[in-house]
């Protein structure tokens, strides 16, 4: 007797959408019914894992009301705030399509669009993450925002040598097999996207950026500013130490050297038996660095090998 085939409502979906929500009553249910209208009408099958992450207002409720009338939408419930990182970790990792797709629940990014995402991806299999590039900054403190986002996404790119037109969107759609063995870098917080960037283009995974629009959050925005951006500064640094150590410590290494060298002939030049204590420490500290970033090279493809 011949196998029968799976039936369709039985197989697994081509895309996972995974969606944080944390105090977001009054307009996650708006979100769900945008983002299953979109992709009912593109024909992709899907699953939609709606988080709540230990919400204290009425999101859950709403959530669950939600899943009585929505096919393709799942609701896990943390019993404790993890974070959006840990969300959209736990998320891919419990994904059954080969698309994941990360998203917001605060209205504020073009969701209606996520089926371009997905396709671009399905036509080219040369693209392993699709970024929707936000064309403005629309959060709060925007004044603090933009420069030190600005500064940040610089840093990374000078440190990746790639150009990136948004580091930290929350929009995003990627293949779930290249990111397995990035997920566990991720952190709990928002950089978790500035995190899987860095990851993708660190081991040379193609990153589209598609041109999205953004628009205010609806409720009141959990950034706060000196925190956060000191968190994406932190994780920019970490992650490229992580990937290729060399980028961040052989630059200060030869500009110690070098300025040491430049002194030794200062020295000598200014008095040829005396070798001065500051010019001795800035040729040591300069090869301490040298070595560590050459200890850490070795350790880095120890560990890739």
């Amino acid at each position: 007797m011949s196998e029968t085939a799976p039936s369709p409502q039985h197989a697994d979906p081509r895309v996972t959408i995974v969606l944080p929500c944390y105090n977001e009553q009054d307009h996650v249910v708006a979100e769900i019914e945008r983002i299953c209208a979109a992709m009912d009408a593109s024909g992709h099958s899907y699953e939609l894992l709606a988080f709540d992450d230990a919400s204290t207002d009425d999101t859950l409720a709403r959530l669950r009301d939600a899943e009585l009338h929505f096919p393709n939408l799942k609701v896990i419930a943390f019993s404790t705030n993890g974070g959006a990182g840990t969300v959209r970790r736990i998320g891919t990792q419990r994904a059954r399509g080969e698309i994941v797709v990360w998203t917001d629940a605060d209205m504020s990014y073009p969701n209606e669009r996520i089926p371009e995402l997905v396709d671009i991806l399905l036509k080219d299999d040369t693209i392993d993450q699709v970024v929707g590039a936000r064309d403005q900054e629309m959060g709060s403190y925007r004044f603090l925002r933009v420069p030190a986002k600005w500064l940040v996404r610089k840093l990374a790119e000078l440190l990746t040598n790639s150009h990136i037109p948004d580091l930290n969107s929350g929009l995003r759609a990627f293949r779930r097999d290249v990111s397995l063995p990035y997920l566990r870098l991720l952190p709990p917080g928002f950089s978790c996207v500035t995190t899987i960037t860095l990851a993708f283009l660190s081991n040379q995974h193609a990153i589209h950026y598609e041109p999205v629009s953004y628009a205010k959050r609806a409720g009141r925005s959990k950034f706060r500013p000196v925190r956060d951006a000191y968190r994406y500064l932190l994780q920019v640094l970490r992650m490229v130490m992580y990937f290729n150590p060399l980028k961040v410590l052989m630059p200060p290494a030869l500009f110690l050297l070098g300025t040491g060298v430049l002194k030794v002939v200062y020295d000598v030049v200014t008095d040829p038996v005396y070798i001065r204590n500051n010019t001795i420490m800035l040729l040591m500290t300069g090869l301490i660095v040298a070595a560590m970033g050459l200890l850490a090279d070795l350790i880095v493809r120890s560990r890739d090998s």
